[in-house]
């Protein structure tokens, strides 16, 4: 995270809920040598204390994770670059990259086994909810193909003990200059990029 306070005092409720949205991030637990790293989609619950995921069986961190560890899970959002020339400040200002991100810190713990189907079925209702077709189910699958599917994955839960975030968005200048910057982000490049302006016009609060 970045250690800058005035990037950091985004209130946990609105952080939480960009999370549940985005649904999707990078997993990292430590062992011995590089940090072992997952891309994976994930299920927030409500309250925000855990969040439910799925791991293929020969990923490495089921081995390391089997008997429960320590965990980050990194949740990206907009970025882009910042030229110094936006602000309109005079030659003293230097380029930037403004982010969005969220990290999610607690103990990474086996599901049973069992629970498998269970969590893919809400991890799928989840995300074929939001599309504007009948929602697609486990149950469409035949049944040879769902029991191989089954069991080629495991079903893990993040146990969150903190919320930190990072809402990078030229909070440190003054809003004439972080509004400027906003206006010129189109020409620009990076993620997201309208996101990223929008987000510039209006950084959220520690509410």
């Amino acid at each position: 995270m970045h250690p800058n306070p005035v990037y950091r005092g985004t209130g946990q409720a609105h952080s939480l809920a960009f999370v549940r949205e985005r649904a999707f991030g990078t997993l990292a637990v430590s062992t011995e040598g590089a940090p072992l790293l997952s891309h994976v989609p994930f299920l927030l619950s409500e309250d925000g204390t855990h969040a439910d995921l799925h791991l293929v069986r020969s990923n490495p961190i089921c081995r390391a994770a089997r008997d429960g560890i320590g965990a980050r899970l990194a949740v990206s959002g907009a970025d882009g670059y910042i030229s110094p020339d936006w602000y309109g400040l005079g030659p003293d200002q230097v380029p930037t990259w403004n982010y969005v991100a969220v990290h999610l810190t607690g103990r990474l713990v086996p599901l049973p086994p069992e629970t498998i189907e269970t969590v893919l079925a809400a991890q799928s209702a989840a995300y074929e909810g939001r599309l504007p077709k009948a929602p697609w189910t486990l149950d469409k699958m035949e049944t040879g193909a769902k029991e191989r599917l089954l069991r080629m994955i495991l079903p893990f839960r993040l146990e969150i003990a903190e919320v930190d975030s990072t809402w990078k968005l030229a909070q440190n200048k003054p809003e004439a200059a972080r509004l400027a910057a906003a206006g010129l982000l189109q020409t620009s490049f990076g993620q997201e990029l309208e996101a990223l302006a929008e987000a510039m016009r209006g950084p959220p609060s520690a509410e």
